[in-house]
């Protein structure tokens, strides 16, 4: 049985899957699961020596959790495509392995927005639960902004995951339009009702935290960038909600 075994699930990532499974070649086992990429993704990621599976889309804590499922490791890394493990954040893990004293290790995150890494906009340090105990842990079973739910004891280590989510303005549009979309989803399922004004009070509120609360003017003109980009995030989920709901009122 292999000690750690790493999942990442894809979609048309062919551009990110070589470097993240590079990054990933300490652990023992490395999972792929795609849920139907039209580029490269599955092809580089089985040159890259992963084991790679197909599962539809069902969401983003259901895509996880089934990926998961098919780790043997005493210990599961979950990593996203966009995302990189250092040389000394992997020596960290490696070293806190035969530890029992947790269940589960948060990282704390760096992220680059437009090619700078943001160390204030909210963005930083942003501990993320990534490493866990098999057995131990789950992810939440929702369609959008899944955490993991550790049953035991959870600790942190101090060497940041690398991420890079956005390396040019189109793809922070891009990330919107998608989230913003499942959010929608996400809350229509609750039942959440929302009136026109809903949309623009968020907007401006997530303008307003990002780049005053959370000091985003400190990251210079990407922190400028990334509140608006929060802004129309918030905005466009609440909108489309509103949209939805109507539509459905109208009937057929």
């Amino acid at each position: 049985m292999p000690q750690l075994s790493a999942i990442v699930i894809t979609r048309d990532e062919a551009a990110n899957i070589g470097a993240c499974l590079d990054s990933l070649a300490f652990c023992e086992e490395r999972i792929v699961v795609d849920s139907g990429s039209t580029d490269a993704t599955m092809e580089i990621a089985r040159q890259k020596g992963a084991r790679v599976e197909f599962h539809p889309w069902r969401g983003y804590g259901p895509q996880k959790n089934h990926a998961l499922s098919l780790a043997t490791g005493q210990w599961v890394l979950s990593i996203d495509a966009d995302e990189r493990v250092t040389p000394a954040l992997a020596a960290a893990i490696k070293g806190v392995l035969s530890e029992s004293g947790a269940d589960g290790w948060e990282f704390p995150r760096l992220s680059s927005f437009c090619g700078r890494q943001m160390r204030h906009s909210g963005w930083y340090p942003n501990y993320v639960l990534r490493l866990f105990r098999r057995g131990k842990a789950s992810f939440e079973d929702v369609i959008v902004h899944e955490s993991v739910i550790c049953a035991g004891p959870v600790k942190r280590l101090s060497e940041p995951l690398i991420h890079h989510p956005v390396r040019r303005l189109e793809d922070a549009l891009s990330r919107m339009d998608r989230y913003s979309t499942a959010s929608a989803q996400a809350l229509a399922a609750s039942g959440r009702r929302v009136s026109f004004m809903t949309g623009i009070g968020h907007g401006l509120f997530a303008f307003l935290r990002t780049y005053v609360l959370r000091v985003g003017f400190l990251d210079g003109a990407e922190g400028f960038l990334l509140a608006v980009a929060n802004a129309e995030g918030s905005y466009y989920r609440y909108m489309k909600l509103w949209l939805a709901t109507r539509e459905r009122k109208k009937g057929p």
